[in-house]
């Protein structure tokens, strides 16, 4: 078997805040970008419908075709234009443009032409642009005609906006409004000032909104105001008027449907309705939980959605009520906390919203739940000095959750607690039970769980800059039912007043590796007995993890002047070193290999290698241009098979990492069509539609069917045809239903497929058949000889098209299947 290349895919967690939503026309459909992809959501069960698969870069741009609302636009930074059937989940056809798109418009009487934003020239000089798409029969159609519109323009599509049933176009950038028409071809520019004086400064504009049906634009700015703009068609008789709530900047501006309304939002996280388009008349949703950066009206105007920082889509009705809420892996904030896994969920868990910690489920690509582990309002304020979720650490088991939190306004004064949290089988979450204040007089560098099985006695190690490291264990409490436990303080150590850097156990949990700066040191976890110390004045340890399995007696570190080291704890010496600068270090937990990124001028490149020698077994360069922060393995549902050892450290787990700009990626031989749309993710969608009375009695009658099945024997099952054999029934499922024929007309044709033909009458003998059967089927050995030849003629010429061959036995079967009753559905 010829193995796949392994390449780095996207494994979920993409922006779907990226650009603004969209509504399907009847508002039962949310699309929204997420990276190469486009997702469809259900704007009512929350559930992803399909993944549209296509582009080979980000998506830029959606919008559905005015011409069929069945069918949605994308445009993407690889140079094409895809349309699609977002029912079925189809590619239709595919344009060829040739640049770099940033943004896609469709006014609405717009026939087969497109607008664009592409890149003009370096640096940052972006155009309007008009393309012609040809009406062909092919797949792929050329689109190379472009006709210029208008310079110099914002490359984000909320700088643009089309007016008046498209008559005019908007365009904002810096200090300047143009509105060019399209029937006159001519450009109005207005200035607005932008002189160093403060009042001035923030008139910037932000982004614009065009009424739908009369000469009106909007315009957000940084100052927090709203300008609606009249009677532009002169560039000296325009007029405007302000509209001002929002403290900091307009992030978005959308006019509903109708007209009547003007939405905005910002950094307050709080929607806005401005009814008439005037100041007194203002209704609020606040709360909204993050910054709101998009905001999306549907057609039928009915819903609303607000698009999130915090990688969320809020859906929200007509009268400011919120209905759902999508949301994605949360990228607002640092990870300081790394990538973790969540022993008992095996999801991804990181620094979520401001104080939380977030589980992220990697195989249904949502947010399972947020933690709040900071447990205080949070205030969006640029200039105060928030609480700080820095550090946490799971047990072994799952059922222990270590966080540490930290505020720090001047070097002098630092407020430090270290929480530790319990898992409930009751409540099937994480409940506080032990609060430690300062347990350190300095940062906490790291933290650490033992490995070991033993989950009577577990351990919690934490190192700090005050140059101690200190042995957390679980003890009872003055309680004379003993019944309270929580966490104390056992042991306390340090290493000639160094800062403690790093900590980890080994596999066992028989030994604890601390770094003190340059030092590595090495302690017996039972007697707390210093064993060795390995120091090689490479520079500070960055890294500390000892290998597993075969490999369990290496320690491996990194230093800061990219020095890895191998060190055998038997001998305790250097085993081997190598000049490698290491940003992440991994040990996959479930085999002894080991995952190092390194740091190069073009980009990240990834090592794989046992700690027993040198010698990488796997390696691949750039992985990303940018630079890898975290890493960690998680294990896989289903494990691999793949033979060659270059491929062996994909068999039990999967390697994801997390670049600067906090892209998630990973390794795969599978194509990320497969990884983003398992099969269970459309059974899910389908398990989660409204519950009818049809259904529920549907399910009773299959339960009914499944007691009574169950009590048949084995060897008294029917085998009847397999469905996926047969092509007629491939073609019924698998054909888009618009272009099938009426369902008058199938019918008879499909209920003809499933009869069974007398001639296909298996003459085969079974040994346990009763004498009835033998009267029924031995009337004629002419009869015979005619079932054999039929048989032989349609294993010849028929082949796999063949509907399957019922015996006697199954014959018999099928005649008591022909008895049930079928009076329940008189009932219906």
């Amino acid at each position: 078997m010829v193995e796949e290349r392994v390449r780095v895919v996207r494994c979920g967690g993409s922006r779907l805040n990226f650009r603004r939503a969209v509504f399907s026309a009847d508002s039962k459909y949310i699309f929204c970008v997420s990276g190469d992809f486009i997702k469809v959501y259900s704007s009512t069960t929350e559930e992803c419908v399909h993944v549209l698969h296509g582009h080979k870069n980000l998506v830029s741009g959606i919008l559905l075709n005015p011409n069929n609302h069945l069918q949605l636009y994308s445009c993407s930074f690889d140079g094409t234009i895809k349309l699609w059937d977002y029912l079925d989940g189809i590619l239709i056809k595919t344009f060829t443009v040739g640049p770099k798109l940033h943004a896609l418009y469709i006014p609405p009487n717009a026939e087969d032409s497109v607008f664009l934003t592409i890149l003009k020239e370096d640096p940052d000089v972006f155009q309007l642009v008009s393309v012609k798409l040809p009406k062909s029969s092919s797949q792929n159609v050329e689109a190379r005609e472009r006709t210029f519109v208008l310079d110099y323009v914002n490359r984000s599509p909320k700088c643009i906006d089309f007016g008046n049933e498209g008559e005019y176009i908007a365009a904002v950038r810096d200090f300047y409004l143009s509105v060019y028409f399209l029937k006159k071809k001519k450009t109005c520019n207005f200035t607005l000032p932008s002189t160093k004086n403060k009042k001035n400064a923030k008139n910037r504009f932000t982004c614009v909104a065009c009424h739908p049906n009369e000469d009106c634009i909007a315009s957000g700015h940084m100052d927090g105001k709203i300008r609606l703009w009249r009677n532009f068609h002169d560039e000296k008789q325009y007029t405007y008027t302000c509209l001002h709530w929002h403290h900091d900047l307009v992030m978005d501006l959308a006019f509903t449907v109708s007209g009547s309304s003007l939405l905005s939002g910002g950094r307050e996280c709080v929607l806005v309705e401005w009814r008439d388009g005037a100041e007194k008349n203002k209704e609020f949703l606040p709360r909204l939980g993050s910054t709101i950066e998009h905001i999306s009206v549907s057609p039928a105007g009915d819903l609303f959605c607000t698009s999130h920082s915090d990688n969320k889509i809020t859906v929200i009705q007509r009268n400011l009520d919120a209905r759902a809420v999508i949301q994605g892996l949360v990228k607002d904030r640092s990870i300081s906390t790394g990538l973790m896994v969540d022993p008992k969920t095996k999801a991804l868990v990181l620094n979520g919203k401001p104080g939380h910690l977030q589980f992220y489920s990697l195989q249904s690509d949502k947010q399972l739940y947020n933690l709040d582990i900071i447990q205080q309002e949070y205030i969006n304020d640029d200039g105060l000095i928030q609480i700080e979720l820095k550090k946490a650490a799971f047990s072994h088991s799952g059922t222990w959750l270590a966080t540490v939190e930290q505020r720090q306004e001047n070097p002098s004064e630092l407020e430090m607690q270290m929480k530790l949290w319990v898992f409930s089988k009751k409540t099937q979450g994480f409940s506080l039970n032990t609060k430690i204040a300062m347990p350190h007089d300095d940062h906490i560098t790291a933290l650490c769980f033992n490995n070991a099985e033993n989950y009577e006695r577990p351990m919690l190690v934490t190192a700090s800059r005050d140059g101690h490291f200190k042995v957390w264990v679980l003890a009872d409490d003055s309680d004379i039912y003993k019944k309270a436990i929580g966490w104390t303080c056992d042991f306390v150590g340090s290493y000639h007043k160094y800062q403690a850097t790093n900590c980890c156990f080994s596999e066992d949990s028989s030994l604890l590796a601390v770094s003190f700066e340059e030092i590595v040191t090495v302690w017996d976890s039972e007697t707390w007995e210093l064993k060795c110390t390995f120091c090689q004045r490479a520079g500070k340890i960055r890294h500390l993890c000892f290998g597993r399995l075969t490999c369990s007696k290496y320690l491996l570190g990194t230093t800061e002047n990219a020095i890895l080291c191998c060190w055998n704890l038997l001998s305790c010496s250097l085993q081997w070193s190598a000049k490698l600068n290491v940003s992440v270090l991994e040990a996959d937990p479930y085999s002894d290999h080991v995952a190092a990124v390194s740091q190069s001028a073009a980009g990240s490149d990834l090592f794989v290698f046992k700690p027993s020698e040198p010698r990488p077994l796997y390696v691949q360069r750039t992985i990303s241009r940018e630079e890898v922060q975290w890493g960690v393995f998680v294990p896989r549902d289903v494990p691999e098979s793949f033979t060659s050892e270059a491929h062996q450290w994909l068999n039990r787990s999967q390697f994801y990492f997390l670049t600067q700009s906090q892209c998630l990626l990973t390794f795969s031989t599978k194509s990320p069509e497969e990884k983003l749309t398992p099969t269970s993710k459309q059974l899910l969608a389908e398990e989660s539609l409204p519950t009818t009375p049809f259904s529920l009695l549907l399910g009773k009658h299959r339960r009914q069917q499944d007691t009574r099945s169950s009590e048949t024997s084995e060897n008294e099952l029917v085998q009847l045809p397999l469905t996926e054999n047969i092509p007629a029934i491939n073609e019924l499922l698998h054909t888009p239903a618009h272009v099938l024929p009426s369902a008058s007309f199938l019918c008879s044709l499909f209920v003809s497929s499933l009869l069974l033909s007398k001639e296909t009458e298996s003459a085969e003998e079974l040994p346990d058949v009763d004498m009835e059967e033998n009267k029924e089927s031995d009337d004629s050995d002419e009869e015979n000889d005619l079932t054999e030849k039929a048989q032989e003629t349609h294993n010849t010429d028929l082949r796999d098209d063949v509907i399957h061959q019922l015996s006697k036995r199954e014959e018999k079967e099928l005649r008591k299947f022909r008895k049930v009753d079928y009076s329940w559905l008189a009932a219906l």
